[in-house]
């Protein structure tokens, strides 16, 4: 596959310097690609060929799970916002900021108006944790139901109604083990059988599969390393491991291919980023053709692959 990471028109600023990126990215109906400006409360727009094509205000605090919903013309984009977000302190220490207040999950217009905001989904759990959500997922094909992953809070799946009714929660226990940031979702429909339900489980290095009811399938381990975000590209799975590359899968579950895989990089001192001789936070050095941190990514419709990773300064690479 062709690697670009200059797709982005020059001129095009996606970042400011100190913006340590950690979002993720959605494919619009007519082709465009919908990021987070890290470090600010605004979404950018660009066009297939990396162009500035629009953006605006959200209010969040990161764009960090992203999924476009709705026909063509009237298209939302759901957004799961964990509440975190990387800043530097007076000693130059660049690091995450959490605040106690619990996270949200939006959708907006691609002009960015309110369409609706799920509640903080009715469990106990939330009455002692903070509800840190990381994926949104959309069953647009199927009920138009709503499936949340929390995997910086409780640890939790849930699947929700549209306003926001709690239908069913996934602790990883129902048969693989207990999740561990689980981080991203998909809904598969690629076979002829039931759809399912696949959940990157990030700190266990697995995907964990289940029905749409809530039953347990399989896990699916296959070497990963923190699987993160989830994309399908026709017949095949893309994952972003957080652990500098990307693999793909089969229908049946099985490995394709790898890419841009660096198993050195995560030995770097302040991974994801680097370390000054002062021991503070900057961006590293990115090898061409090598990932370092693959966090979010999105497909088009011509199968081309969209990876955000997340590292000071954001990277966006195109493959294919």
């Amino acid at each position: 596959m062709t690697w670009n990471e200059q797709w982005v028109a020059a001129g095009v600023a996606l970042y400011g310097d100190d913006a340590w990126a950690h979002h993720d990215l959605a494919v619009t109906a007519d082709q465009r690609i919908v990021g987070f400006r890290s470090g600010g409360d605004r979404f950018w727009i660009l066009d297939a060929d990396g162009r500035a094509v629009g953006e605006f205000a959200s209010g969040l605090g990161e764009g960090h799970g992203l999924t476009i919903a709705g026909p063509a013309g009237a298209q939302e984009l759901w957004v799961a916002d964990p509440g975190i977000t990387f800043a530097r302190d007076a000693q130059g220490v660049h690091d995450a900021v959490v605040p106690s207040a619990h996270g949200r999950v939006v959708a907006v217009g691609l002009d960015g108006d309110l369409i609706a905001e799920l509640p903080t989904p009715a469990t106990p759990v939330y009455e002692s944790e903070v509800y840190r959500p990381t994926t949104v997922m959309v069953d647009d094909a199927g009920d138009g139901t709503v499936w949340v992953a929390d995997g910086y809070g409780a640890e939790l799946v849930h699947h929700l109604s549209r306003d926001g009714e709690l239908l069913l929660t996934l602790t990883g226990e129902e048969g693989a083990g207990r999740f561990d940031c689980p981080h991203g979702l998909l809904i598969d429909r690629r076979r002829p059988e039931r759809p399912q339900l696949y959940v990157t489980d990030r700190g266990n290095d697995r995907i964990v599969v289940y029905d749409l009811d809530g039953t347990f399938l399989r896990a699916v381990d296959e070497g990963l390393r923190a699987p993160s975000g989830l994309a399908l590209r026709g017949e095949e799975l893309v994952v972003a491991e957080l652990e500098a590359r990307l693999t793909i899968l089969d229908c049946d579950d099985r490995v394709v291919e790898r890419i841009g895989d660096d198993p050195q990089a995560t030995a770097r001192p302040g991974w994801p980023n680097a370390l000054d001789a002062d021991g503070r936070t900057v961006r590293p050095e990115l090898p061409h053709g090598r990932f370092n941190s693959p966090h979010g990514l999105a497909v088009d419709a011509a199968g081309r692959i969209y990876v955000a990773e997340w590292v000071l300064g954001g990277r966006i690479v195109r493959v294919g």
